[in-house]
C-alpha cells in the first residue's frame, strides 16, 4: 500500500501524517493488489478539510470531510471511504453470485435466442462501464492545478471560486493542462 499525505495551509506534522496512514491500513481488507491512497489535508480559517482518494484495481473512490479538528476530519473521511469500499466490495461480490449454483436465470419471457440477440446488440454500441461520484469543490484554477499534480489524475472537475462555474481541468498529452469553462 502506497500512502501519500499532502498538507496545505498547515504545518506538516508526523502525528497527523501517522494518523492518516494508520486509518489507511483499514482499506486493504476491502481491495487487493496495488493500493494507492492520497490524503490532501488543508486548513482554511477554522475549517479543517480532509480529502482522501483511493485507487486500486482500476477503481477510484473519494471522500471529503470538514471539521473543526484535523483528526476528526481524517476519521470522518476514513469512515466515509470505508463505507464506500464496503458497498463496492458487496456490489462486486453480489454481481458474481448467480442463483442455483452458477447458471444465470433468464428473465421471464426471454428465450436463449432473444438473450443472445440482446447481447450482440449490446456489444455493437459503447456503454457506460464505470460510474464515479465526485465532490465538486470550490477552488481557484491554481489550486486545481496543484491538486492535479498531487493526484496524478487525467482530469479534475471543480467549481471555479472566482466565477462559480463548473470547470474541468485536464492533462494534455504535452504535459500541460487544459481548462474547460462552462457557461449557462
Amino acid at each position: 500500500m502506497q500512502v501519500t499525505v499532502t498538507f496545505k495551509n498547515i504545518d506538516s506534522s508526523d502525528a497527523v501524517r501517522d494518523h492518516a496512514v494508520d486509518k489507511s491500513q483499514r482499506f486493504s481488507k476491502y481491495v487487493s493488489g496495488v493500493i494507492e491512497v492520497h490524503w490532501f489535508l488543508s486548513v482554511e480559517k477554522i475549517r479543517h478539510q480532509a480529502d482522501v482518494t483511493i485507487m486500486a484495481n482500476g477503481v477510484k473512490i473519494q471522500a471529503h470531510e470538514v471539521s473543526e479538528d484535523m483528526y476528526s476530519a481524517i476519521d470522518m473521511a476514513s469512515d466515509k471511504l470505508e463505507k464506500q469500499l464496503r458497498k463496492h466490495k458487496d456490489k462486486i461480490t453480489d454481481h458474481h453470485k448467480t442463483p442455483h449454483g452458477g447458471v444465470p436465470e433468464m428473465p421471464y419471457g426471454v428465450s436463449d435466442d432473444d438473450a443472445s440477440l440482446e447481447a450482440s446488440e449490446e456489444n455493437s454500441s459503447p456503454k457506460v462501464v464505470e460510474t464515479s461520484n465526485y465532490f465538486i469543490k470550490p477552488m481557484s484554477t491554481e489550486e486545481a492545478s496543484l491538486q492535479m499534480g498531487i493526484s496524478g489524475d487525467d482530469f479534475l472537475v471543480f467549481t471555479n471560486a472566482s466565477t462559480n462555474g463548473v470547470n474541468v481541468l485536464f492533462r494534455r498529452s504535452d504535459g500541460n493542462y487544459g481548462l474547460i469553462e462552462t457557461t449557462s
